[in-house]
């Protein structure tokens, strides 16, 4: 049993990996609060694309997508909006196979859709969401209120447009191209099978490959020789898979979904306990009301977990993100906000659990 108890922030696919880990190992990752996302970008194909408008990425002081626009917040306090469709070329090809809008795995969801600006929209899933949620109104760090019955249908059918879109584009890739796995409906007697027979090379024949991989790190966390490695665009293996070993096929989100984990895709926004509209007491410098930020907040300074698994950005590369293990709430206040790109979020796992700094 691990000694950390670690609370996570991800986007639908890498809460879904998070999930798996939790589903199929000894996992650290206690608590996961889990964000509204249509899509990522390509880190480098957006810096090919603000080269259009004659901008850099350390231009940007802040991005947000609302409306159908980029809009780009820039450090000489201008605001430049990019389309929704010129942006889209950017999208990550994966993106576009993912049927779920709010993390419909994770404890605890969190948005701004359907919810007053300044607030954020919040999903409670599990019991344990719904006990630290209850504890954070009443320790004041988040209020709450109802969203009204206009604001829960505009929430519906924008997850509902983006699971069908979806559903779409993987019926044209199965025509074309391979299954899209994670969509497979199998008992969990047959993913078992396949999973005993599959290892890397399966991985990246059928996730890698074919565009469908999130690039979460969650196969070079679980690789018990530590082969795989993560660089800006997919895993790669170093070597040669040990005998009898499926860990990185078997975590992927993009694999096989076991029948407890799998979305029912009739229910735009999954199960749920209850649906707030919620803003911080605490913090205002993050987006959507910082209730991200907060709960952390919350959950360290309660000692409810251990450390906080987030994504930053890097000092030296503008907007570049990257994943990070801390304990300390200023660093969880500096990461707040969207990166609109994605790293390998379970990197800094490995380190930890090695003891590494």
């Amino acid at each position: 049993m691990s000694e950390h108890k670690i609370a996570m922030v991800g986007t639908p696919c890498e809460i879904m990996a998070a999930s798996k880990l939790q589903y199929y190992t000894d996992s650290p990752i206690d608590v996961k609060l889990g964000l509204f996302c249509m899509e990522n970008f390509s880190y480098k194909y957006f810096g090919n694309l603000l080269k259009e408008y004659d901008l850099k990425m350390d231009d940007i002081e802040k991005f947000q997508i609302d409306k159908g626009f980029v809009f780009l917040l820039l450090k000489t306090k201008e605001t430049v909006k990019i389309p929704l469709s010129v942006a889209k070329r950017i999208i990550r090809k994966n993106c576009n196979i993912c049927v779920e809008l709010t993390s419909e795995t994770s404890d605890i969801s969190i948005g701004s859709i359907g919810s007053d600006e300044g607030w954020s929209t919040l999903i409670v899933r599990t019991k344990k969401g719904e006990e630290i949620v209850d504890g954070a109104l009443k320790q004041n760090f988040i209020e709450a209120k109802d969203l009204t019955e206009s604001q829960f249908k505009l929430l519906n059918r924008l997850a509902a447009n983006k699971t069908n879109r979806n559903l779409e584009t993987i019926e044209e890739r199965e025509f074309f191209a391979r299954p899209v796995l994670y969509q497979r409906d199998k008992s969990d007697d047959s993913i078992n099978k396949e999973i005993s027979e599959s290892d890397f090379l399966d991985l990246k024949s059928n996730v890698i490959d074919v565009g469908a991989c999130v690039l979460c790190g969650a196969c070079e966390y679980v690789c018990p020789d530590n082969l795989i490695a993560i660089d800006d665009t997919k895993p790669r293996m170093k070597g040669k898979c040990p005998e009898d070993c499926h860990a990185c096929f078997t975590v992927c989100p993009r694999t096989f979904i076991p029948e407890d984990l799998r979305n029912d895709n009739s229910k735009a926004i999954g199960e749920y306990i209850k649906i707030l509209s919620v803003k911080s007491v605490r913090h205002t410098q993050g987006q959507d009301g910082s209730i991200v930020t907060t709960l952390l907040d919350y959950l360290l300074t309660n000692n409810i977990v251990t450390e906080a698994l987030i994504v930053d950005k890097e000092d030296h590369l503008a907007w570049k993100p990257y994943a990070k293990i801390t304990k300390d709430i200023d660093e969880v206040v500096k990461s707040g906000g969207t990166k609109y790109s994605v790293c390998p979020v379970f990197k800094p796992l490995r380190n930890l659990e090695e003891g590494v700094e």
